[in-house]
């Protein structure tokens, strides 16, 4: 009997022991630092600041999905990865969207990205000289679409204006004005491209193309 009491004591110290090392191990891995990387217009303030939830959240028991769930509210976040540094520690790397124009509609602006997604405006110095279109989204797209086919060189477009006759002129960055037709307008920024190379180029300000098989210049 005394054997007996012996041996449940010692499997109750042996038991109790481990108990308490398991609780103190996952204790330790709660997360205590969080890493942001590959972010170069949101900062890590920020992105941190709306991630403050996941401080002392256990890292073996980390659900991503709230994560994404307030990663994807940043209008400039197009993606994102995770890591997991044991025992407290995140690394998310970030991937955001990159603006290429500044949509102009009435009075209020958006940035646009190569998709042609609408990202929230704020003011960026890296961004303050991007071309600008004064137009809707969905018209603009299209438009885009169809110069990607053709390689324009957008470099030498500073601004991009839409009419509600569904045609555009573009004005350059030398000031120059190309008025394009409603139709067949590939064919006329072709052209344009070509009289670029002619000595006479730099006498003209306005090249319209609103007629049918004509060029006015002036």
């Amino acid at each position: 009997m005394k054997k007996q009491f012996v041996f449940a004591f010692v499997l109750l110290v042996l038991f109790s022991t481990y108990k308490s090392k398991k609780s103190l191990s996952i204790n330790k891995l709660k997360i205590e630092t969080i890493y942001i990387e590959n972010n170069l217009i949101l900062s890590n303030e920020e992105i941190k600041e709306d991630l403050d939830f996941l401080y002392n959240t256990n890292l073996l028991f980390l659900n991503t999905t709230s994560i994404e769930r307030v990663l994807k509210k940043k209008d400039f976040i197009k993606d994102f990865k995770i890591k997991k540094i044991y025992p407290n520690k995140i690394k998310i790397m970030v991937f955001e969207k990159k603006p290429i124009f500044i949509l102009q509609q009435k009075k209020k602006k958006f940035y646009i990205d190569e998709n042609i997604n609408l990202i929230h405006y704020l003011e960026l110095k890296d961004f303050k000289n991007l071309p600008v279109v004064f137009g809707k989204k969905e018209n603009f797209r299209i438009f885009y679409q169809n110069l990607k086919k053709m390689n324009f060189p957008f470099n030498l477009i500073k601004n991009y204006y839409y009419f509600e006759s569904n045609r555009w002129n573009l004005e350059t960055h030398e000031k120059k004005i190309i008025k394009l037709p409603s139709e067949n307008y590939i064919e006329s920024l072709k052209n344009f491209i070509k009289l670029q190379k002619t000595n006479d180029f730099e006498k003209f300000k306005i090249f319209d193309y609103r007629i049918n098989n004509q060029l006015i210049l002036k």
